[in-house]
């Protein structure tokens, strides 16, 4: 490991890795795109890599004194376990559930950071609600869409980790203010 990466950075990453894997498999599952694999075939990945590596990469980033991810991960993680280990009983506490998660992704989006954390989260976020509304409305198709935005969400979160590792570039370029532009007369 490179020397210049910080243990606040290694959390982030190692977080950033959890939160990816989970989203990726809950969303494939969701989307259905693989024949035979479904949302029931991501617990395990739920409850062990985003459950309980998730929330033990929160704890970390607390001790770090990253109140950000600390929060983002712990919270995230403690949801991941609980989908994982529960059973919703209806469709209407799926729902539920759901909502409550998309709050929870809602904050950590909000709450500010570096645009691949914020997008990750925002993707989640609209996932979250599209699966929300779809577990009220009994409406597999709207699932499907939640799951490709969870793909979305996982694939940015993944290549965040994967970027910091390899120092690849993490933001997007800014235009200066009125660069491009030409004054006429």
């Amino acid at each position: 490991m490179d020397n210049d990466v910080s243990a606040g950075a290694t959390t982030t990453i190692v977080g950033r890795l959890a939160l990816g894997i989970t989203l990726l498999a809950f969303g494939l599952g969701h989307a259905d795109v693989i024949d035979g694999v479904t949302a029931a075939d991501a617990v395990s990945i739920a409850q062990y890599v985003g459950g309980i590596a998730l929330f033990v990469a929160g704890l970390m980033a607390f001790r770090d004194r990253d109140t950000a991810n600390g929060t983002a991960f712990a919270a995230l993680g403690a949801l991941w376990f609980t989908w994982a280990v529960s059973d919703a009983g209806s469709a209407n506490a799926a729902g539920l559930f759901l909502t409550i998660f998309a709050l929870v992704a809602l904050s950590v989006t909000l709450a500010g950071g570096d645009q691949l954390g914020q997008g990750a989260y925002g993707l989640f976020f609209v996932a979250l609600v599209l699966m929300a509304i779809a577990a009220f409305a009994d409406n597999d198709g709207l699932t499907k869409v939640g799951g490709w935005f969870a793909v979305a969400a996982g694939a940015v979160a993944w290549y965040a980790a994967t970027a910091a590792m390899a120092h690849w570039p993490t933001v997007l370029p800014r235009r200066a203010a009125g660069r491009g532009v030409t004054a006429t007369g």
